[in-house]
C-alpha cells in the first residue's frame, strides 16, 4: 500500500512538474522568448525612419488627428473634417496619440506599428507555451517574426498591424477560456475581436466560426452552458465592435465628416458593401470594379501571395491534421486538440476567403494567415517530436521538413538573380536534415540537436532573407509588398517614388490632369501620394489661415501629399477612389463662393471612375466646373486654379 501510494505521488508531481514547465517555465526558460523578443525588436525598429511617410493617406489622417479630436474620433483625412478614411478609426489611434506626444514625424507614426508586432509575437508565444512548452511557442514565435509579410506590415502603417495583435490576443483569451470553461476569458477573446472590426471591419470576424466553434465542441461544461457562454462573448464582441458604429450613426451628417468609401454617408454601408461582402463579390459600388480574376483554391501560393506568408503554410497544413489525429483518442475537452483546432479553424476560414474572393485584395491582407500558420508550425512540430518514437510520427515529421525546403526552393527561384546559392542550400539542407531526422526516433545528444538545428535552418532560411530584405527596404503606396524586387506580378514603390502595385496584369484607374490624360504635375493617381514641389509648397502656404482648405483636389492620395508639405487641410474630392458622392457639385460651389478653398491642384486621378462601378462622378463634374470656370497656372510643374480670382 505505501509503495502503491508513494508511486501515486510521485506520478502526481511528475505530472505537476510537467505542466509548471510548459505553462510557467523554470527560470532557464527566459533568456530564449526575451531573446525572441530583442531579435523581433531590432527587425522591426531598425531604420524604421526611411520609408518617410509609408502609406500616406493614413499619415495624413494621423496628421488630422493630432490637430482635431473631432477628427481623431472619426478618422478624417483632414483637420478641417470633411471626409474620412474608408476605414474605421481604431488603426489610427495609437499613431495620432504617439504624434501628440512626440511631434509628427516617421518614427512617432511607425514605432506604435513595431511595438504591436513585437507584442504579438510576444502573445504567440505564450500561447502556444501553454500546452506544448517553451520550444513550441519560440518556434512559433520566431516563424511569425520572420514571415515576410509581417515584417512589412508591423513596419508601415496601414490598419493590418492592429488588426493582427488583437486577434492574436483573442486567440490567447480563447485558448484560456477553453480551458477552464472560463467566461470572463471568453468575453476578454471577443472584446479584443470587436475591436480588431474598428481597426479593418468585417475581416477581424473571419476568426469567429473557428473561435465559436472550437469553444462550443472543447470546452468543459454542459452543452447549454457553453451556448450561454457564446452568447455572452456575441453580446460582447458585439458592443466592442459597435460601441463607435453607434455613435457616429447617431451624430447627424452636417455635424461630422462624410463617411469616406460609401456612397449614402453611412458607416454601415461602408462596412457591409464596400469594406464587407463586395470584397466577397467583387460588386463594391465605388469601388475599382472586379480586379481579381485570379482568384482560385491556389491563390495563396501564387506569385503575388505567396512569398508574403506560404513559406510554412504546407507544413502548417500537414502540422494540423497530424495534431489532430495525434489527439484523437483524448477527452472531448483536450486543450491540446482544442488549440490545433482553434488555430486551424483561423487559418482555413480566412485562407478560404483569401482564395475565393472575387473583390479588391491585396497581398499584404495575408499577415492575418501569419499568427496561424505559425502557431501551427510551431505545436505540430513539439507535438510531432514528443511522439518521434513512433515511425509514423517521425515520418510525418521529416516529411514535414522535405515539403518546406521544397516549397521555399520554389519561392525562391521566382527571383532567380537575387542570391541564387540561397535556394539550393535550402533545398540540400532541407533534404539532408529531412533524412537525417528518420534516424533520431530514439537518440539523444549533439548530433541530434545538430539535425534539429539544421532542419530549423532549412525551413526558416527563406522567409528569414525575405524579411530581412523587406526590412532594410523603404515602402510606400497604398499596396506595399515584401520581399525582393522583381517577383514577377509584384510591384514596389520607394518611399515617395510614384510607381504601380499589384499584379502587373490588373489596369488601375485614375489617369492625371483635369483632361483625364497621363500624371502631371504633382499628382500621382489613385495608389501613391503626391510629392508637391517647394514652390507649390510655398503658394499654398501664403495666407493659409484665412481658408478652411488651402486646396481642393480629386482623391484622397493626392491631397495627402499636399496637406502633409503644408500642414493645412486640403479636400480630397471623391474620397480615396475619387468616387464619393462628397461634395456635390453644388456644395462645392457654395463652399468657393464662401472663400473656404483658395485652390484646386489639377494632377492625380480625374475623377476616377465614377459611374464604371456605380460610384459618383461628382468629383469629374467638380473638375470640368473648374477648368471651364478658372483660368489654369503652374506652379513647380503642376497645374493649379485659383479659385479666389473673379
Amino acid at each position: 500500500m505505501t509503495t502503491t501510494l508513494g508511486g501515486a505521488a510521485a506520478a502526481q508531481g511528475s505530472t505537476a512538474t510537467r505542466r509548471a514547465w510548459i505553462r510557467g517555465g523554470p527560470r532557464r526558460a527566459w533568456p530564449g522568448p526575451l531573446a525572441l523578443l530583442a531579435g523581433t525588436a531590432v527587425l522591426y525598429l531598425w531604420g524604421l525612419g526611411a520609408s518617410g511617410w509609408a502609406n500616406q493617406f493614413y499619415s495624413a489622417a494621423v496628421q488630422a488627428g493630432t490637430r482635431s479630436w473631432q477628427a481623431f474620433f472619426f478618422g478624417s483625412s483632414d483637420a478641417a473634417n470633411f471626409i474620412t478614411v474608408d476605414k474605421t478609426p481604431a488603426s489610427l489611434w495609437p499613431m495620432e496619440l504617439s504624434a501628440r506626444v512626440f511631434g509628427l514625424n516617421s518614427w512617432s507614426l511607425l514605432v506604435p506599428q513595431a511595438l504591436m508586432g513585437v507584442a504579438a509575437v510576444g502573445v504567440l508565444y505564450a500561447t502556444v507555451r501553454r500546452h506544448l512548452g517553451p520550444g513550441a511557442g519560440l518556434l512559433a514565435g520566431t516563424a511569425l517574426a520572420l514571415t515576410p509579410v509581417a515584417a512589412l506590415m508591423f513596419r508601415f502603417n496601414n490598419p493590418d498591424a492592429l488588426l493582427v495583435l488583437l486577434l492574436t490576443l483573442g486567440a490567447y483569451g480563447m485558448v484560456r477560456a477553453q480551458e477552464r470553461g472560463h467566461t470572463g476569458w471568453l468575453v476578454f477573446a471577443a472584446s479584443c475581436v470587436g475591436t480588431a472590426f474598428l481597426a479593418k471591419m468585417l475581416q477581424a470576424f473571419l476568426v469567429v466560426p473557428g473561435f465559436a466553434l472550437t469553444y462550443l465542441l472543447t470546452a468543459p461544461g454542459t452543452a447549454w452552458r457553453r451556448v450561454r457562454q457564446l452568447l455572452t462573448a456575441g453580446a460582447a464582441m458585439v458592443v466592442a465592435a459597435g460601441w463607435w458604429v453607434a455613435v457616429v450613426a447617431l451624430v447627424p451628417a452636417g455635424s461630422r465628416p462624410y463617411i469616406g468609401g460609401s456612397q449614402t454617408d453611412s458607416v454601415l454601408e461602408l462596412a457591409l458593401g464596400y469594406n464587407g461582402l463586395g470584397r466577397l463579390t467583387g460588386e463594391e459600388t465605388g469601388g475599382l470594379g472586379n480586379l481579381n480574376q485570379e482568384a482560385g483554391w491556389l491563390r495563396l501560393l501564387d506569385t503575388e501571395m505567396g512569398g508574403q506568408v506560404s513559406w510554412l503554410l504546407p507544413a502548417a497544413l500537414v502540422m494540423l491534421a497530424a495534431g489532430l489525429w495525434l489527439r484523437r483518442g483524448a477527452p472531448r475537452t483536450d486543450p491540446e486538440r482544442a488549440g490545433f483546432a482553434l488555430w486551424g479553424g483561423w487559418l482555413v476560414v480566412t485562407g478560404l476567403v483569401f482564395s475565393l474572393s472575387q473583390g479588391i485584395i491585396h497581398a499584404y491582407y495575408t499577415v492575418a494567415l501569419a499568427p496561424a500558420v505559425a502557431a501551427l508550425a510551431g505545436m505540430g512540430a513539439a507535438s510531432l517530436w514528443r511522439k518521434r518514437r513512433a515511425p509514423a510520427a517521425t515520418v510525418t515529421l521529416a516529411a514535414a521538413v522535405a515539403v518546406t525546403a521544397c516549397w521555399a526552393y520554389i519561392l525562391l527561384n521566382r527571383t532567380p538573380d537575387w542570391y541564387p546559392a540561397l535556394r539550393y542550400a535550402v533545398l540540400a539542407g532541407g533534404v539532408l536534415a529531412a533524412s537525417a531526422l528518420l534516424g533520431t526516433r530514439r537518440r539523444v545528444g549533439p548530433a541530434v540537436t545538430s539535425v534539429v538545428a539544421l532542419a530549423f535552418a532549412a525551413c526558416l532560411a527563406g522567409p528569414a532573407a525575405y524579411a530581412a530584405q523587406t526590412a532594410s527596404t523603404a515602402h510606400g503606396g497604398a499596396i506595399p509588398t515584401a520581399g525582393p524586387a522583381g517577383i514577377p506580378g509584384q510591384g514596389r514603390a520607394q518611399a515617395g517614388v510614384p510607381g504601380q502595385g499589384g499584379r502587373g496584369r490588373r489596369r488601375w484607374p485614375g489617369g492625371g490632369g483635369l483632361n483625364g490624360g497621363g500624371p502631371r504635375g504633382g499628382g500621382t493617381g489613385l495608389l501613391f501620394g503626391s510629392t508637391p514641389s517647394a514652390e507649390l509648397t510655398a503658394l499654398l502656404q501664403r495666407n493659409a489661415s484665412s481658408y478652411t482648405w488651402v486646396a481642393a483636389t480629386v482623391g484622397s492620395n493626392n491631397a495627402a501629399g499636399h496637406q502633409l508639405a503644408t500642414g493645412r487641410p486640403v479636400m480630397a474630392l471623391g474620397g480615396f477612389n475619387g468616387t464619393d458622392p462628397a461634395p456635390s457639385l453644388a456644395t462645392f460651389k457654395q463652399y468657393v463662393a464662401e472663400g473656404k478653398i483658395h485652390y484646386f491642384i489639377g494632377g492625380g486621378m480625374m475623377g476616377g471612375r465614377g459611374g464604371d462601378t456605380g460610384g459618383s462622378d461628382d468629383a469629374q463634374r467638380i473638375a470640368a466646373w473648374v477648368r471651364s470656370t478658372y483660368p489654369a497656372r503652374t506652379a513647380g510643374g503642376t497645374t493649379i486654379y485659383d479659385l479666389t480670382a473673379s
